[in-house]
């Protein structure tokens, strides 16, 4: 993929607006996003001709980043955690869902806000603002949160396929290793394909990845279809968050649980993704080295703002969906642990050899497209923080070799996965923290920092997940 383009933007051209907070205020109004479709002023298209006009009317046309971003929401490792959660607690901890995705909503706002105001990616954003020693830890965090992301994601991919092709490779004398690795090269393949899309326009890739989200919402509305499930017990345990407290194993593990699903919910290295996504559209909007006008910016992140409700909800609804299959198909309680082959081999006698079919195809769509923006998000932050140039196919290649391991070894894929995830969960923080800081300041984002809601509603999001953190942490200590 080309090197996602910035756009600095010059504090002297900033025009000021009323106030910060009641700029944003006004922002995120419900009138205010109706009002995104509506048309501009003379002064935001005069002078503008094609794509640099900004079009009004054509609100679709700025979909995508957001849709990218949710991949990673729907990614092998919420497959791992939904398939725990649900076959272990059943309908119980829906509601995690429901709280991670109104985190993820306001996350994924702010790191858009970011992108575009500033005109620069989260982690560019860091290295300039912060401590040199401070950049650095976060880079570490950031690139042990890649890792373990493009770890999980690509062995999402390379187990989706082999449920697909495996019997077969099997039918001609490979041993079940042999088949996985099989199916990750193929695997490999398939994601330096999809990147390439970006070479073609980075609408192209948006296309791409925005197909797969349909192809995984499609399979699970038809999973849940065929499971029939208990729709007045799902929605209880989606508004009253509870834990299992029948015995201190089913607590721990439920804890544990919903932790792993916060972590594959809300993915520390999508929120430093989503400030470089939004990067080649204010280019196109005003090419370096102009500066945008406050109305350019207001109007983009109303646009975005729209982009980032309806991905992050659609994401919801699939997640929601794989814990309600798991629940009704795949429940036996805290004691057992199925992996995603289990679900699969389960499927089949259960509801059908199509419904087996659709979940293999459903996690090898999740896997292809999350580890295409694993690598994406890889990128952003080896360049942002380090201030480097760094090929993103190079990137792929390296990034698949602990997968490679992992499976040459024989270890349990859906260990690693949820373990992944968990991990996840305690790098957020150094993604989170940096970015509502940078959002607050007036000298960052001048007009457009944060309003004191959009500030606490970002505080006590970072609460809640030092918390749970805290008391995992905890359970891991004196368990």
């Amino acid at each position: 993929m080309p090197d996602l383009p910035t756009n600095p933007v010059d504090d002297r051209n900033a025009v000021p607006l009323a106030s910060s907070e009641a700029s944003e205020d006004a922002l995120l109004s419900p009138a205010a996003v109706a009002a995104g479709t509506s048309g501009l002023t003379h002064e935001m298209t005069a002078g503008k001709p094609g794509r640099n006009a900004f079009r009004s009317n054509q609100v679709w046309s700025y979909f995508g980043p957001a849709f990218v971003a949710s991949v990673a929401y729907i990614d092998p490792g919420n497959f791992a955690t939904n398939i725990l959660g649900g076959s272990q607690f059943g309908y119980r901890l829906l509601w995690v869902l429901l709280w991670s995705n109104v985190m993820a909503i306001l996350i994924q706002y702010l790191s858009a806000k970011l992108g575009i105001v500033t005109g620069l990616t989260l982690p560019q954003n860091c290295r300039k603002h912060f401590s040199r020693r401070s950049s650095f830890l976060l880079w570490v965090c950031a690139e042990i949160s890649a890792v373990a992301t493009d770890m999980a994601e690509f062995l999402g991919a390379a187990l989706g396929l082999d449920l697909l092709i495996g019997p077969a490779l099997l039918a001609h004398g490979l041993t079940p290793t042999g088949s996985l690795l099989v199916s990750a090269a193929i695997a490999t393949l398939a994601v330096f394909a999809i990147l390439a899309l970006d070479l073609a326009g980075f609408q192209w890739l948006e296309r791409g990845i925005m197909a797969f989200v349909g192809v995984i919402g499609l399979c699970y509305g038809f999973e849940v279809f065929l499971v029939h499930p208990d729709w007045h017990r799902a929605f209880v345990a989606t508004i009253l968050p509870s834990f299992d407290l029948s015995s201190s194993v089913a607590l721990k593990g439920s804890v544990y649980a919903a932790v792993g699903m916060l972590g594959a919910t809300v993915m520390p290295h999508v929120i430093y993704l989503h400030s470089a996504l939004v990067q080649p559209r204010l280019t196109e909007l005003v090419p370096p080295p102009g500066a945008p006008k406050p109305g350019i910016l207001q109007q983009y992140l109303r646009f975005e703002l729209i982009d980032v409700f309806v991905a992050m909800n659609g994401a919801w609804l699939i997640n929601s969906a794989m814990i309600v299959m798991a629940a009704v198909a795949l429940f036996h309680g805290p004691s057992v642990s199925p992996t995603i082959q289990d679900a699969y081999h389960t499927l089949g006698p259960l509801l059908g050899k199509g419904a087996a079919v659709v979940f293999a195809v459903a996690l090898l769509c999740s896997g292809l497209s999350s580890s295409t923006v694993g690598v994406m998000a890889g990128q952003v932050i080896i360049e942002g923080f380090l201030e480097i140039k760094f090929p993103i196919f190079l990137r792929r290649f390296i990034t698949v070799v602990p997968a490679l391991v992992v499976i040459a070894l024989g270890w349990d894929p859906l260990k690693i996965l949820i373990d992944s995830q968990v991990l996840l969960s305690f790098t957020l923080p150094a993604a989170l923290i940096p970015l509502l800081l940078l959002t607050s300041r007036a000298d960052v984002m001048r007009d457009f920092k944060s309003a004191l809601r959009t500030r606490v509603a970002g505080w006590v999001t970072a609460g809640v997940i030092v918390a749970l953190n805290a008391v995992l942490l905890a359970q891991i200590a004196f368990g």
